[in-house]
């Protein structure tokens, strides 16, 4: 019943525009997923982004990676079915999904791997509130709200690239060297050093052999702890 309610808020008023996918889901990230070649964006909850991390008793933890685990748990290997009926500014489709009628949705909110998105709806609070009450996922650590952390990461592009203006290029010769320089899907540059969080998977579009050398390149070192 309370599917129904959620699905009747979100697809009333445009009943012309609703959409339904289902599907084998691929997960992107803690709060998005592609079914059938389209992107969505699951509706009224905000989980942390891919490269945020979380305070875990003084240790930083890759909350935004266990997020996103969380959902392929949920999701597995089963029929995801996605209902929406408009897109975000990224041509995602905002949509409720189920496998085998469990609000995925919900169930990252009401596990703690997720926040509810009180902007566009209330329609999660009260899971959020029992999952904080009982420090369940994200709420056994300290963590910055997602949309906030979008926001500063949002400012440091914007301020890096005015206090940037031109890349400096590459040093040819990089035999050997270990630091991999990547370009987010933000735009920002970023370089990692062996041994941070994401290295491994981080895939190098430019090489250096000092951080001197990739700041010098127009790169800031990420913002991942060891």
């Amino acid at each position: 019943m309370r599917l129904i309610l959620i699905l009747a808020c979100v697809l009333l008023g445009s009943p012309a525009g609703a959409k339904t996918l289902s599907g084998t889901a691929t997960v992107v990230d803690g709060d998005s997923l592609e079914v059938a070649g389209q992107r969505i964006r699951l509706f009224g909850i905000d989980a942390p982004e891919a490269s945020q991390t979380c305070d875990r008793a003084g240790q930083a933890w890759a909350c935004g990676l266990a997020s996103a685990d969380r959902l392929r748990s949920l999701v597995g290997g089963d029929k995801v079915v996605c209902n929406g009926n408009e897109v975000d500014q990224y041509g995602r489709l905002l949509a409720i999904c189920t496998v085998a009628g469990v609000d995925l949705n919900q169930m990252m909110v009401a596990d703690g791997w997720a926040t509810a998105f009180r902007r566009y709806s209330e329609a999660y609070s009260a899971d959020e509130t029992r999952a904080r009450a009982g420090k369940l996922g994200l709420w056994s650590s300290n963590f910055q709200v997602p949309a906030d952390f979008r926001a500063e990461e949002r400012q440091a592009g914007t301020t890096r690239a005015a206090r940037t203006p031109t890349r400096i290029a590459a040093p040819t010769n990089t035999s050997g060297c270990t630091i991999k320089g990547n370009r987010n899907r933000r735009g920002e540059w970023i370089y990692h050093l062996p041994g941070m969080p994401y290295y491994d998977q981080t895939r190098a579009e430019e090489m250096f052999c000092s951080e001197a050398q990739a700041q010098s390149a127009g790169y800031r070192r990420s913002k991942a702890h060891w």
